[in-house]
């Protein structure tokens, strides 16, 4: 009688196991790298399993391949779908989050112009502390209020705040502008922090008019880098932060200048008007008022409340 599995079909056997335990064994760690990849470097899964079906398809030589390739096979068939990951959250930015109210804090502050005016002590204390731990760099001007304040506490408290800032401001942009003007490959990296944090503080008008005048200067300076270097990388935004502050420190031929680029680069936005409505307005222009506000009117520019009322006072 001859036997059911020969020497030599039973070492095929296991040589032909042990090339499928080595496949499957590269298979399953190429899988993993790849979905580690996908996830961002999170770890969604080990090599540790890889390695245990390796183990048991040595151990199983018959049994085990049949039954991964029939688990694949069955997965396929019914279980397989195509995986929608565009509800898989990996940034803050898509999650929803809601931060409870502190009652009593709210209940129990005032603004600080009130408090200033009627002595409150501990409603302004109170409130310094609150501002302080909030966006301190956004809330200068309020801070710089304080200082006016009967109370000796608050205000020395106030003015060490508010020196560490402008301190702190003068180094940041003293070290932003030297790198700006190398012009290297970071340069339009280092203008994009610069142009925000200035206009935030600058706009605030915290600085005495000559340190203020100083730094929208060099404010102007790192804008007309920026166009000559690459215009298109100026935004509405940067036009209308520039006229703002020029025309705030009585700057108004440099804020013409501006202003008329913004019209020229984004005559689909508002601020590119709005920016020579102010500026003819402050000059007293009516000729250029008039013409720029009948441009306003046959475009399909939205006009906001702010416009409105500007045009009513010249009008």
């Amino acid at each position: 009688m001859r036997p059911m599995m020969s020497e030599r079909d039973f070492l095929i056997m296991l040589a032909g196991n042990a090339l499928f335990a080595v496949c499957y064994f590269i298979y399953g760690m190429v899988r993993y790298k790849k979905n580690v990849e996908r996830a961002q470097n999170m770890e969604l899964a080990t090599p540790e399993s890889v390695w245990i079906k390796t183990f048991a398809i040595l151990v199983c030589p018959v049994i085990m391949p049949i039954y991964l390739l029939l688990g694949k096979l069955f997965h396929v068939l019914f279980f397989h779908k195509d995986v929608d990951l565009a509800d898989i959250i990996f940034s803050k930015e898509r999650v929803r989050t809601f931060a409870y109210a502190d009652e009593e804090r709210e209940m129990n502050m005032a603004p600080l112009e009130e408090s200033i005016a009627v002595s409150d002590n501990e409603s302004l204390r109170t409130l310094m502390l609150n501002i302080v731990r909030g966006d301190v760099g956004k809330s200068l001007r309020t801070i710089s209020l304080a200082l006016n304040g009967e109370d000796s506490e608050t205000a020395h408290y106030a003015a060490s705040v508010l020196r560490d800032e402008l301190n702190n401001f003068r180094s940041t942009v003293q070290k932003l502008y030297v790198e700006i003007k190398k012009e290297d490959a970071r340069f339009f990296s280092y203008v994009d922090t610069l142009l925000p944090y200035m206009n935030d503080v600058l706009e605030q008008r915290v600085f005495a008019d000559l340190e203020q005048e100083k730094f929208v200067l060099q404010m102007e300076e790192v804008c007309e880098l920026l166009y000559q270097k690459d215009k298109a990388l100026m935004a509405g935004f940067h036009y209308e932060w520039i006229c703002a502050r020029l025309l705030e420190i009585s700057k108004l031929d440099e804020c013409e200048k501006w202003a008329l680029r913004s019209a020229e680069e984004y005559p689909q936005l508002l601020s590119s008007y709005t920016s020579r409505l102010k500026l003819y307005f402050t000059k007293q222009d009516r000729e250029n008022f008039f013409t720029v506000m009948n441009e306003l009117k046959e475009s399909e520019v939205v006009i906001d409340q702010e416009t409105l009322e500007l045009i009513r006072v010249f009008a």
